[in-house]
C-alpha cells in the first residue's frame, strides 16, 4: 500500500540495469495497470508491514515482511529446498547492509568510528520498539524480482534479491546513487535449521571460517581499484551442508551470535517465537557507480555471473505474465501462480502453501487445472501427476509427502478421487489418446477404480446403492480424510466418516470420466463397469442425499439409510457446492438453484466461501489464537477463498440470479484477490465474520489457481487474446 493508502504498481522494467535515479523517474510515472507489486514506504514502517515471497522454481525461497524484520520462523533470504521441493531449511536469515562515508569533511582518520553510519536492517527484539529508530526505506517493488530502495543523505542504495533458478542460491546485488563512493558493510546472518525449528545459542556450532584465494589485504576504503572477489565457506550446522560466500571487498572475520529475535507473527500463533541468529563475520567493500554482489549458496556456488543469474530469474518470471491483452486481476493471478510450481525439481511437484505446507496430493490435483492447464504448461501438468501416480500405493495417491524427507501419507479419501477431476481435464487439453493419458494415466485410474470396488485402505469402499464410503466413526484419524481434516487432541473436529457429499460427487464423476478413457484406448469392458459405477452412484445420491428440509444436501450421510447407526448429518457445508460443480447430474436444477441460493445467503463472503453456516450452533466466527483454537476453527466457519472456484462454476449455470451472478462473480474473486497478507498473493483462509481477516499460509496454491481458472475459464468474455485453455 502507498502511504495514502491506494495502491500503486510499477510498469513492467529491467530491475537489473536501471539505476536508482531512473527507476525514480519511472516511479513517477508509473502505470496503475501494471500487474508488478509495488508500495510507497516513504520511511513509515507501519506501511513495510505486509510480506512478500519470491521463488526458485524447485521450492526454494525467500520472504520477509517489506521492512525484511522478519515476523515467521519462516522467513529468510534463502530457504533452500535440500531435497527439492522438500526438505526445506532456512541458511541465510539475514543480510544486514549498513552505509557510511569514506571520508568525513574536515574530519582526521583516526576519528572514523564517529562518522555516521545508516543501518538499513530492521528487527523486532524484546522491550525495544522498532518505529523509534531511523528507516531509509523509500519504495518497495518486485518487478520481479524483489527490490528495496533506500534513501540515505547524499544518495539512495538499491537492494535487489534474485533466487537462482533451480539452485539452492541467492544473489544480492546493492547499486547506489551519489556524488561520492561510500562504504558498504553486509553482515550474513545464518539460522542453518529447518524451516519448522528454532535456533538458539549452542555450543554444537562449528566457528570454522575458511576463505578461499582471492579476498584482498590491506586497508578497506582506499577506492584506488575495483573491489576483488573472494570466498567464504562456513559450515555452522554440520548435519547440513556448507554455506558459500562469494564477495566483493574484504572479509572481517567475526564469529558470534546476535540474540533474541523476536518473531511476532509466531506469537500471535502461540508458538516459541525467540531465536538467536549466528554470524561468521561481515563484508567491507567500496561503492560508487559500479553495483556490488553478494552471492550466496548452499554446497556449492553457480559458476555464472551474477548479472546473469538475475537475469535469468528475472525473465523465468516476467514470462508468466500473460501480457496486456488479458485482464490485470488475471495477469497477477497468473504471475502468483508461478512460485507454487517446482518445475524445476528433478522430482517436480506443487508446493501447496507457503511459507509452512509441503507437496500435497489433494491440494495439488485441485490447484493443477490453475496452475497448469489455464497457462496451457500441459507437458508440466504430465510431469506433475507422474510423480503423484509413482508415489501411489493400494490404489491411493498420497495425501502427503512431508517435508523432512518421511515416507508418503495416505490418511485421506479424496486425494485420489481427485485424480479422475485432473485426468478429465488433462484429457480434454491433450487428447484422450494422448501416449500419457492412454498408459500411466489410465492405469493409475483403472488401480483406483478397482481398488475402491474391492476395499482399500482407509475403510474406503463403494456402498451397495453406489455411494463412496470412507472411514469409521470415532477412530481417531479414520474420523477425518476429507478436506476436513483438523484434529484436535486426536478428536476429528469436523468428523466426516461415512458417505461424504462431495465424495460420491466425484466418484460418479470420476468413473463417468474413466470409461470415456478406457473406451478411447479400446478397452469396452473397463467403459461398461464405469458407466455403471457412475449410473449407480447418481441413483443412489438422488435417492439419499437430499433434504427437504433445509433444500440442501445432507453434508454426511451413513451408509446404511435405517438401522443402527444410520445418520444424516445436515448442517449447510460448501461440500455440496463442491458436488454441484464437479458433477452436477446428481442433482435436478431445482436443487441445483436450491442449494446455490443457500450458499449465497449463508457460506458466501467477501473474502471466500465458509466452512459452515453462522446458523450452526457449532459455527466459530474467527480463525485465530494458538494452534488448538485455530485448529477448531479450521473448518467450523472459517473463509476458504478457493471454494469461490466451486461456487462460480456451479452459479454460472444454475444461480436464481441468471445471468445476473456474472457481475457478482467478478467482485468476488477482485474482493478475495484483495484480502491478502503477502503481496501478490492469495491467503489460505480467513476467519468466517467482518472485516474477514486473513490468515492460515499466505500463499495458497488451491486459492490462487482456483481463481485464476474462474477468470481464465469460467466467466465470459475472458478470453480475448485465446491464451487461455478453457475445456469445451
Amino acid at each position: 500500500m502507498s502511504s495514502d493508502g491506494s495502491r500503486r504498481h510499477a510498469p513492467p522494467h529491467d530491475a537489473l540495469s536501471s539505476t536508482p535515479a531512473a527507476s525514480r523517474a519511472q516511479g513517477a510515472a508509473r502505470e496503475h495497470a501494471s500487474p508488478w507489486p509495488h508500495v510507497e514506504v516513504r520511511g513509515q514502517l507501519s506501511i513495510a508491514r505486509k510480506e512478500w515471497l519470491h521463488t526458485n522454481g524447485a521450492g526454494a525461497y525467500a520472504s520477509s515482511t517489506i521492512a525484511c524484520m522478519h515476523t515467521r520462523r519462516y522467513h529468510g533470504l534463502l530457504v533452500a529446498a535440500l531435497d527439492p521441493p522438500r526438505r526445506r531449511h532456512v541458511m541465510l536469515s539475514h543480510v544486514d547492509a549498513s552505509v557510511r562515508p569514506i571520508r568525513q569533511q574536515g574530519a582526521p582518520a583516526e576519528r572514523r568510528a564517529s562518522w555516521p553510519r545508516w543501518d538499513l536492517a530492521k528487527h523486532q527484539f524484546p522491550g525495544i520498539d522498532p518505529e523509534i529508530s531511523s528507516f531509509y526505506l523509500e519504495r518497495f517493488d518486485q518487478d520481479p524480482l524483489p527490490r528495496w530502495a533506500y534513501a540515505l543523505p547524499g544518495g539512495e542504495i538499491e537492494v535487489t534479491l534474485g533466487l537462482v533458478r533451480g539452485e539452492n542460491a541467492a544473489v544480492l546485488r546493492y547499486a547506489w546513487s551519489g556524488a561520492e563512493p561510500v562504504m558498504l558493510t553486509l553482515r550474513p546472518l545464518l539460522a542453518a535449521r529447518h524451516m519448522h525449528q528454532l535456533l538458539r545459542e549452542n555450543g554444537g556450532i562449528s566457528q570454522k571460517v575458511e576463505l578461499r584465494a582471492g579476498a584482498p589485504r590491506g586497508e578497506p576504503g582506499s577506492g584506488r581499484d575495483r573491489p576483488s572477489t573472494g570466498e567464504v565457506r562456513v559450515q555452522p550446522n554440520r548435519a547440513l551442508p556448507r554455506i558459500c560466500f562469494r564477495y566483493q571487498g574484504t572479509f572481517v572475520g567475526s564469529q558470534d551470535w546476535w540474540r533474541r529475535f523476536e518473531y511476532l507473527g509466531e506469537q500471535d500463533r502461540g508458538l516459541d517465537f525467540l531465536e538467536d541468529l549466528w554470524t561468521p563475520g561481515h563484508f567491507e567493500t567500496v561503492i560508487g557507480a559500479e553495483p556490488v554482489h553478494l552471492l550466496v549458496a548452499v554446497g556449492a556456488l553457480p559458476e555464472d555471473e551474477p548479472e546473469d543469474l538475475l537475469a535469468a530469474a528475472s525473465a523465468a518470471i516476467r514470462a508468466e505474465d500473460p501480457g496486456p491483452r488479458r485482464p490485470l486481476l488475471e495477469r497477477r493471478l497468473s504471475i502468483a501462480a508461478e512460485t507454487f510450481r517446482a518445475d524445476a525439481a528433478a522430482r517436480p511437484g506443487v508446493v501447496a502453501g507457503y511459507p509452512w505446507f509441503e507437496v500435497w496430493g489433494r491440494d495439488a490435483l485441485i490447484a493443477l487445472p490453475g496452475l497448469y492447464l489455464v497457462p496451457r504448461k500441459t507437458e508440466g501438468a504430465i510431469r506433475v501427476l507422474r510423480a503423484l501416480i509413482d508415489a501411489m500405493q493400494d490404489g491411493l495417491v498420497p495425501n502427503r509427502l512431508p517435508d523432512a524427507g518421511e515416507p508418503a501419507e495416505f490418511h485421506t479419501a479424496d486425494a485420489t478421487l481427485w485424480l479422475f477431476e485432473a485426468a478429465r481435464l488433462l484429457a480434454d487439453a491433450i487428447g484422450d489418446t494422448h501416449p500419457f493419458v492412454t498408459g500411466e494415466l489410465l492405469g493409475a485410474l483403472r488401480d483406483a477404480f478397482e481398488a475402491a470396488l474391492r476395499g482399500t485402505r482407509n475403510a474406503i469402499h463403494i456402498t451397495a446403492d453406489g455411494l463412496f464410503a470412507a472411514g469409521r466413526s470415532g477412530e481417531g484419524a479414520m474420523d477425518g480424510l476429507t478436506w476436513m481434516d483438523a484434529r484436535v487432541a486426536g478428536r476429528a473436529v469436523t468428523p466426516r466418516a461415512g458417505c461424504p457429499v462431495e465424495l460420491t460427487a466425484l466418484w460418479a464423476k470420476g468413473s463417468e470420466t474413466l470409461a470415456r478413457l478406457a473406451r478411447a484406448a479400446g478397452d469396452e469392458r473397463l467403459a461398461e463397469r464405469a458407466e455403471a459405477a457412475a449410473r449407480a452412484a447418481r441413483r443412489g445420491f438422488a435417492g439419499r442425499f437430499w433434504c427437504e428440509a433445509t433444500s440442501y444436501p445432507y453434508d454426511v450421510i451413513s451408509e446404511h439409510a435405517d438401522g443402527e447407526g444410520a445418520f444424516r448429518d445436515a448442517s449447510i457445508r460448501p461440500n455440496a457446492v463442491i458436488a454441484v460443480a464437479v458433477d452436477p447430474a446428481c442433482f435436478t436444477p431445482e436443487q441445483a438453484a436450491l442449494l446455490l441460493e443457500r450458499a449465497r445467503l449463508e457460506l458466501l463472503t467477501p473474502a471466500g466461501v465458509r466452512s459452515l453456516s453462522p446458523a450452526d450452533p457449532a459455527y466459530v466466527a474467527r480463525y485465530q489464537g494458538g494452534p488448538e483454537a485455530r485448529d477448531n476453527a479450521y473448518h467450523q466457519g472459517t473463509v476458504w477463498p478457493f471454494l469461490l472456484g466451486f461456487y462460480a462454476r456451479g452459479a454460472r449455470h444454475f444461480s436464481a440470479l441468471g445471468e445476473h451472478v456474472i457481475p457478482l462473480l467478478h467482485r468476488l474473486v477482485t474482493s478475495a484477490v484483495a484480502n491478502e497478507i503477502a503481496i501478490g498473493q492469495v491467503p489460505e483462509v480467513a476467519s468466517g465474520e467482518p472485516p474477514h481477516h486473513p490468515g492460515g499460509c499466505f500463499a495458497q496454491a488451491f486459492s490462487v489457481a482456483e481463481l485464476l481458472r474462474v477468470l481464465a475459464w469460467d466467466l465470459p468474455g475472458q478470453d480475448p487474446g485465446g491464451t487461455s485453455g478453457a475445456p469445451r
